[in-house]
């Protein structure tokens, strides 16, 4: 095949994925012929994935042509150690600028894998490794495929603002049926990109049969052999009078909008489109959708804001801005936690599972201390409970930690985190005692939400070693984790809380110690918005809304409730008192804490979720009521004002920090591909700070 598809002006060069051909002698197994077997290899090790880019498209076309020639019974393609292949290589897409040449590489891609599924001889897919959207589609295109028992599977497409467009969305319908299409197309990418474990690929029908990595070369030769002599038939059922079509293609509807917050967003509706389409449609038909769906989503706004917001996201994993030289960082081997309360158990637990060190927990009595460790060994007993650890593992780690009244076990320790009251002079009383127990190179953390770090280390002869390091709740789960120096916090404690942060596996950036670091900062200027709103007499509803129509799956009053009123209220406050009337202390929000009313929304008795009448009857309520647009419009100008402040100031260095925190940290959704990409598409940075976040015509944002 000879097709030219340059790679845009200014695009990285494609890292190209050769396909390596060898032939598999089959006469071992009756068999007197030889299968032609493709190998997927990009020269790199597992740290870099097989991909498909233009280039590495016509390797493999080249390689079916070569594979052909020789005459096998069966061709089969697999791919190096651990790796099957990661799928398109999305890195030119930001930089295409016609839809003509999004349209040529996706036909491309449909081109070269269909000649797998039109070959004269049967083809096999062994899938050694992780098959990731094109990944899993070429497997998709063989008429057979195993799966290592280690290997994970999905179409990450919808969540990444695409549709599976090289046969997934045609071909999986017609091979598992809507129900299951949906499932692994749809519900599992927006349920935080979900992937198969080999389990599931099977039960679900996307695979064949399932093999352990030690010899799965050796038996996945073994079953193509079995299907060409006979001694295997797979049956294939035809789908396309299965009375699920209609109740699948709901179900995924109704996930889509749920998550949007009612939004119809195009890569979720379209990708719906395209499975419906399946029922009827030839592979021709459904390519050619494929092809035009994909050219489209790929010159739009939303995929170019995912694209930019996934980048960074892998970006930030691997390098934190700012961060001193890894060798700076002190060893930990043993850590200590202030408090065995529920935030306290949550970070014991990480700081345990990862670390897997003695880690200490203190609190004002041993039944309290007791309870945290209690905590703590339960959530081990679950995760072996659920197979996620092995009971030899977690009885290892129930040896490391322990609980006590006296601080003075924290001796010894290299790393504490306290995780007490919200109260400065407690927290600085605290340390202090701290101080003439630990070491001095001792790191001493806060877990603080919106306190003063350079505060709570006021007094202390070693002022350096203290560092913010606030975790999101729940910690577990929650990726983000802020990292706050003082003007006196040195680089050692710098680069060990940044050690520390990288074994737990958080994604980290390192801000200035200020009012309410990034994520709290700006959430609370935004809620404090809608909560004007609301006391100035526009209806909860309205208001709580407002933020809807562009694809918030969480209100503002939702979050409220997740978080508490008593929490949020201390956090306004807070910030109140340090930046000013701009954080105005909400007197409804005031009302519910002195009341004791925990939730604005509460289930009524059909089960349905209504307002909770005891929240609305303490609303302050104005003669100023404002439109849902009017309401969004102000949020989100006050959001751009906040960000341009934190900036001037210094908080953190770049404005992809912040739009890292508020994906990250706040649930800001990824086809808006972070806040100030947003803020700048619709106007609002130059309306509200007379200049855009990010430079306009940049490649990398739409």
């Amino acid at each position: 095949m000879s097709v030219d598809i340059k790679l845009p002006e200014g695009a990285p060069e494609e890292v190209v994925t050769q396909a390596l051909v060898r032939d598999v002698d089959l006469t071992a197994f009756g068999i007197h012929a030889t299968m032609a077997l493709i190998t997927l290899d990009n020269g790199h090790d597992h740290n870099r994935p097989n991909t498909f880019g233009p280039q590495s498209l016509l390797a493999l076309d080249a390689a079916i042509t070569q594979a052909t020639s020789r005459n096998p019974v069966a061709i089969a393609i697999t791919g190096k150690p651990f790796i099957f292949a990661a799928g398109a290589d999305l890195s030119a897409i930001s930089f295409i600028s016609n839809r003509e040449q999004s349209l040529a590489i996706g036909k491309l891609g449909h081109d070269v894998f269909r000649r797998l599924g039109q070959s004269k001889i049967p083809t096999f897919a062994f899938i050694n490794g992780l098959a990731l959207g094109g990944g899993l589609e070429v497997g998709l295109h063989c008429n057979y495929r195993t799966l290592a028992s280690t290997a994970f599977t999905a179409l990450p497409e919808v969540f990444l603002g695409l549709v599976p467009g090289w046969g997934g969305a045609t071909i999986l319908p017609k091979l598992i049926g809507p129900e299951r299409a949906v499932q692994v197309i749809m519900l599992n990418a927006l349920n935080n990109n979900t992937m198969m474990k080999a389990k599931d690929a099977l039960k679900l029908g996307v695979v064949d049969a399932v093999y352990e990595p030690s010899d799965f070369l050796e038996r996945s030769i073994a079953f193509a052999a079995q299907v060409l002599n006979g001694a295997i038939k797979v049956e294939r059922k035809d789908y396309s009078q299965d009375p699920g079509w209609d109740v699948a293609l709901a179900t995924g509807k109704a996930a889509a909008l749920k998550k949007y917050g009612g939004a119809e967003i195009a890569a979720p509706m379209k990708a719906l489109e395209l499975i419906g389409a399946a029922k009827s449609n030839s592979l021709s038909q459904g390519f050619d959708a494929e092809d035009g769906a994909l050219a489209d989503l790929t010159m739009s706004d939303p995929l170019r804001s995912s694209l930019y917001a996934f980048n960074l996201i892998q970006k930030k994993r691997k390098k934190v801005e700012g961060a001193p030289k890894p060798a700076l960082a002190r060893k930990v081997s043993k850590v200590g936690v202030v408090g065995a309360g529920l935030m306290a158990s949550q970070l014991a637990l990480l700081l345990l599972r990862n670390l897997k060190c003695p880690v200490v927990m203190t609190d004002i009595d041993q039944e309290r201390a007791d309870k945290g460790v209690a905590w703590v060994k339960n959530e081990l007993a679950k995760l072996v409970e659920k197979k996620r650890m092995s009971a030899e593992a977690a009885h290892r780690l129930e040896l490391l930690i322990s609980g006590s009244c006296d601080q003075n076990t924290f001796a010894g320790c290299d790393f504490i985190i306290e995780a007490i009251f919200e109260e400065l002079s407690l927290k600085q009383e605290l340390f202090k005692k701290l101080e003439t127990i630990i070491s001095p190179e001792c790191v001493l953390a806060t877990n603080t939400s919106s306190l003063s770090v350079e505060r709570m280390s006021e007094g202390l002869k070693n002022p350096q070693r203290v560092v913010g390091f606030h975790f999101f709740n729940p910690v577990a789960v929650m990726p983000l984790l802020e990292v706050a120096r003082t003007s006196k916090t040195d680089d050692e404690t710098t680069a060990t809380a940044i050690a520390i942060g990288k074994e737990l596996k958080k994604t980290m950036i390192i801000c200035k110690d200020a009012p309410g670091f990034v994520v709290n900062r700006l959430l609370t200027r935004f809620m404090g918005e809608i909560t004007d709103a609301v006391d100035e007499g526009t209806a909860p509803d309205v208001a709580d809304n407002a933020m809807r129509a562009i694809g918030f799956p969480m209100s503002p009053f939702q979050l409220l409730d997740l978080v508490g009123p008593g929490v949020a209220l201390h956090v306004s406050e807070v910030l109140h008192a340090n930046l000013g009337d701009r954080y105005r202390v909400s007197p409804t929000m005031a009302a519910m804490v002195k009341e004791g009313v925990r939730n604005f929304y509460i289930k009524n008795e059909d089960g349905n979720v209504a307002a909770n009448p005891a929240a609305v009857a303490l609303i302050h309520k104005g003669d100023s009521p404002s439109t849902a647009d009017q309401v969004r419009n102000r949020a989100l100008t006050a959001l751009a004002i906040e960000a341009r402040m934190m900036l001037d100031e210094g908080v953190v260095t770049t404005a992809a920090e912040i739009d890292l925190c508020m994906l990250m940290g706040a649930g800001w959704p990824m086809h808006l591909g972070g806040i100030l990409p947003y803020l700048d598409r619709e106007g609002i940075s130059e309306a509200a700070c007379a200049q855009r976040f990010h430079p306009k015509g940049s490649a990398s944002l739409p």
